[in-house]
């Protein structure tokens, strides 16, 4: 259904339920606490807010109600009169007006009390106007329980409702109850509508679609109806008098010649008469069902007189409109399935015919015309030229053996033990080059050919011996050339690389080597190593300062740099078998003597803002001291301020009014 979606209607809580969601939302978005120090305009803004917001909340929430549920006088009638039978219009408009003036009501109340509060001069004075303001806003809206539970219960109902289009092509299937109209639109569509052997068995319409023509079209299964006067039909009766006298459809009045449904033809004549109006501007048919049991034939005449009468009167309804008298009386059993495709592709070309007539009747179709030319070839002469098939082939088919009637996969389960006992051959029906293919466990897959069909077979072969060449182990190929092999322009060239790889590699270590030196200006600054002493002291020449005292500071520092490398030590004297001699120790052993022993004193390094070793010490000290209160609180730093209370006091505590006593 495009137009009318009903089952995006929101859902409509109880009173109860509709008071607990807007309080609570009025306390979880809006300020709870009012502080002892708070001026009386701040107190004011404060409850005008609780009062605003609670007045909002119900007025979004109504309108959406209000919005959702369809105007009765907006949509299309069929749907109008649906659901003035199904839940009685008047009660419907009444449920929505009421939920109306509920919320007018709200927007009046909330505008009374906040210009009250305006003028409120006591925080209690405020207090108690915000509490009347939002108790008089809840009983109203308790007093709202019944229309609320009305409209869930009609909300419910509608959101089952079928999803029919009234504008596209439809097939509307009617008669007596148990005639078979349901599984009539069980064949025809992909429906699954309930079939029982006993009346009333369909109390709802349903809705099928089914294709012809390259559309599609759908197929409305109706309740059956009784002949009896309008007044005294049932609601489910009603359904399907609706949907006669509102959709524009092909009309399907299905007839039991039986007599299994427990009703006679002429009580079904009858009812065909006296449903005759709703036929108005409508294709009709009528459909003999059950001719398995009682065909057509061998009616009496006073029945067939009868059907006779009514097939008049659905062919005289379409005359002139390109019906005619073809198809308005048809036979079919949807026992064995005989005759349903032919009744369902007639009421669509019916359907079809009386479509094109009402278009070519309408006020636009001259402007079509007009624009429309259609080309008719003209006869050169008037000789008949019939279809020549040659002899022989008239022959040939003459000669064919007659080919025996193909059997269904429905069919060849039922004779193989139903379902999940037969299991379906599905290549049976390939068309392949050899009829043998069929049960090839590799499957074709190009011009007839399986996957092995692409298999070498001398792919071991191959394999191995690609792997002795991968190990070396053939010897056919080619060896590698010696130098000595080489021509003087050849050795030349080799030279020439070799000579060249080797710059490279020696202009990468020189890279490596100056980056350890840390250098202040960046690499990638000084990639030629320009900015040098002399070429600084150059340019501050020629600037006019005096470059001494800077070049003297630089030299100074590159002195103490190297002074502070580590330098190559002699050792201890070894002896002739390699032996270290007695009282002999090298400067490196009394370097490394010196590191082992015990530096327990911290050293405060220039630049940390200390004045001394003891001063840091004495700062660290202090600073562990100041976090243990923060760590025992599980405080985040210094700017946490948080403060885990799990009772607060203006929750917990203070008088208790009447009423609940939760947070509100």
């Amino acid at each position: 259904m495009v137009q009318y979606n009903f089952k995006k209607i929101t859902v409509v809580p109880t009173s109860k339920d509709f008071v607990d969601i807007v309080l609570s939302r009025t306390q979880r978005q809006t300020p709870t606490v009012v502080h002892k120090h708070y001026a009386i305009s701040r107190i004011r803004q404060f409850y005008m807010r609780k009062v605003k917001f609670t007045q909002q909340t119900y007025h979004e929430k109504l309108t959406q109600i209000i919005e959702d549920f369809p105007r009765l006088d907006d949509i299309h009638p069929f749907y109008g009169d649906l659901l003035n039978v199904l839940y009685d219009k008047d009660h419907y408009k009444l449920a929505l007006g009421q939920i109306n003036t509920a919320r007018n009501l709200i927007d009046r109340i909330a505008k009374d009390y906040v210009r009250l509060l305006k003028f409120g001069d006591t925080l209690y004075r405020c207090k108690q106007l915000k509490r009347a303001a939002m108790g008089r806003m809840c009983t109203l809206m308790k007093k709202q329980g019944p229309s609320l539970a009305y409209l869930e219960q009609v909300r419910q109902h509608m959101s089952r409702l079928p999803s029919i289009d009234p504008q596209t092509r439809t097939i509307l299937v009617c008669g007596y109850p148990n005639v078979g109209k349901s599984s009539f639109v069980n064949k025809i569509t992909r429906a699954d509508v309930d079939v029982q052997p006993y009346a009333f068995t369909t109390k709802s319409l349903f809705v099928g679609h089914t294709d012809y023509k390259y559309l599609r079209w759908q197929v409305i299964d109706t309740p059956g109806i009784l002949d009896h006067p309008l007044e005294d039909r049932n609601t489910i009766e009603m359904l399907a008098i609706t949907a006669l006298a509102h959709l524009r459809a092909a009309v399907l009045f299905v007839v039991d010649l039986s007599g299994s449904c427990g009703y006679s033809i002429a009580q079904q004549a009858a009812l065909f008469h006296s449903i005759k109006p709703l036929f108005a501007n409508k294709p009709l048919m009528i459909a003999c069902n059950k001719t398995d049991l009682q065909p057509l034939e061998t009616l009496p005449e006073e029945e067939k007189a009868l059907i006779e009468e009514m097939r008049r009167e659905a062919a005289g309804r379409d005359m002139g409109e390109g019906a005619g008298d073809e198809g308005a009386l048809m036979v079919m059993s949807t026992m064995n399935d005989e005759g349903v495709v032919d009744v369902k592709n007639t009421a669509c070309e019916r359907l079809l015919q009386q479509r094109v007539e009402v278009k070519m009747k309408g006020k636009k179709m001259n402007d079509v015309v007009n624009r429309i030319y259609v080309a008719e070839p003209r006869a050169r002469d008037h000789k008949e030229r019939p279809p020549v098939i040659p002899q022989a082939v008239l022959e040939a088919r003459a000669n064919e053996p007659a080919k025996p009637a193909r059997k269904l996969e429905r069919e060849l389960q039922e004779e193989q033990g139903g379902a999940g006992v037969y299991s379906a051959k599905l290549q049976k029906h390939y068309m392949l080059a050899d009829e043998a293919w069929k049960d090839d466990v590799m499957p074709e897959i190009m011009d007839g050919k399986n996957i092995a069909d692409f298999i070498d077979p001398d792919i071991m072969a191959r394999l191995e011996e690609l792997e002795r060449l991968e190990e070396g182990e053939d010897d056919g190929g080619e060896e590698e050339m010696e130098e000595e092999d080489l021509t003087a322009e050849e050795k030349e060239a080799l030279q020439a690389i070799r000579r060249r790889k080797r710059q490279l590699l020696d202009r990468h270590r020189a890279r490596k080597t100056t980056a350890d030196n840390r250098s202040m200006v960046p690499r990638k600054f000084d990639q030629n190593r320009e900015l040098t002493t002399g070429r600084m002291e150059e340019h501050l020449s020629h600037m006019g300062i005096d470059p001494s005292a800077a070049v003297a500071r630089v030299r100074e520092r590159s002195v103490s740099r190297q002074g502070r490398k580590r330098g190559r030590s002699e050792g201890p004297s070894m002896d002739e078998d390699g032996m270290q001699i007695d009282g002999s120790q090298g400067p490196a052993h009394k370097k490394m003597r010196d590191r082992s022993r015990s530096r327990s004193a911290v050293i405060a390094v220039p630049g940390d803002g200390f004045k001394d070793s003891a001063q840091k010490i004495k700062i660290q000290k202090i600073k562990r001291k100041g976090e243990m209160a923060r760590n025992r609180m599980a405080k985040q730093g210094e700017a946490d301020r948080v403060i885990p209370n799990k009772m607060p006091k203006h929750l917990f505590s203070g008088k208790r009014g009447i009423g609940k006593t939760d947070r509100r």
